[in-house]
């Protein structure tokens, strides 16, 4: 994995939509306020470090995701039930043996951040397979069996589903409904959405992002309608909204210096997902945002 870049925290500020409305009578944000993190594995961090989980568990959840980093920061008891694989609606209801996210969620929690709902329109998946179809038989045997474990994910999660207009919807619905739970369960919590970072590269792609010019075309519109609607349900709901796919704009796969990782990725690393900079990068912007 990438070693964090010279980015400086105070731009962050720049990069924020910080909407009206947080819940009045908030609970403290200081040393031992309770943070509930929740989110897909865009939150979770899988292949970033030491895992936080004694023994490691099918979320992967990493000790150096956004939450861990921003909880240190802060001080705050954190409790991280983002999971790799996520979607809305498993934050809203059980996935198998998991709990659903929102369970974690007390009359006392002081701070949520939410990132969630690529896993709803197949975005990752459908990038990692297309990448795998392109090079078929050129992979080695370990992306063989990555390229194999994501096929049999997409059984689940739909592989593409951007021209899906209900998938879309549900995405919203799923987001809203986090929100409306959140503000009944912790109704002194602050809500925060972070969104996606950006990994499709802006022009060609390159050796570390493998893949047709159509289907990157189509993962860039992803990107953007993704970032569009969080940010449009941040705004409805009254939360604050922290725009990682604004700071990862000029750290794409491909850039100089990206945020991603890329196909063939390090042993227990996930292509295409943030690297330990850009979770650094995001907990630095939520500590700004946060404010003191």
């Amino acid at each position: 994995m990438r070693l964090r870049s010279n980015w400086v925290p105070g731009a962050a500020v720049l990069t924020l939509a910080l909407a009206a409305g947080q819940a009045t009578g908030a609970a403290p944000l200081g040393p031992g306020g309770k943070y509930v993190a929740m989110g897909s594995s865009f939150a979770a961090g899988p292949g970033i470090g030491a895992p936080a989980d004694t023994p490691p568990t099918r979320c992967a959840r990493s000790a150096d995701n956004y939450a861990h980093q921003l909880a240190r920061k802060r001080g705050l008891t954190l409790v991280d039930v983002s999971c790799s694989g996520a979607t809305t609606r498993d934050v809203l209801g059980p996935w198998n043996e998991l709990p659903a996210q929102i369970e974690a969620l007390t009359p006392d929690t002081a701070l949520v951040t939410v990132t969630v709902g690529g896993n709803d329109v197949g975005f990752s998946t459908g990038l990692v397979l297309t990448s795998c179809d392109l090079e078929g038989a050129k992979v080695a045997e370990d992306v063989a069996k990555m390229c194999a474990a994501f096929r049999d994910f997409s059984r689940r999660s739909a592989r593409d589903a951007s021209d899906d207009e209900a998938a879309w919807k549900a995405v919203e619905a799923g987001l809203s409904g986090i929100a409306r739970e959140v503000r009944r369960r912790s109704p002194k919590a602050k809500l925060v959405y972070v969104d996606y970072i950006r990994v499709v590269p802006t022009n060609d792609p390159c050796a570390a992002m493998p893949l047709p010019e159509a289907a990157a075309k189509r993962a860039r519109a992803v990107e953007v309608r993704l970032a569009e609607l969080t940010a449009q349900v941040g705004r409805r709901s009254g939360a604050q909204v922290v725009k990682a796919s604004e700071l990862s704009a000029d750290h794409k796969a491909c850039d100089k210096v990206s945020w991603s990782s890329p196909f063939v990725v390090p042993p227990k690393s996930v292509p295409y997902h943030p690297d330990l900079a850009a979770m650094t990068a995001i907990a630095d912007a939520l500590d700004v945002a946060l404010g003191r």
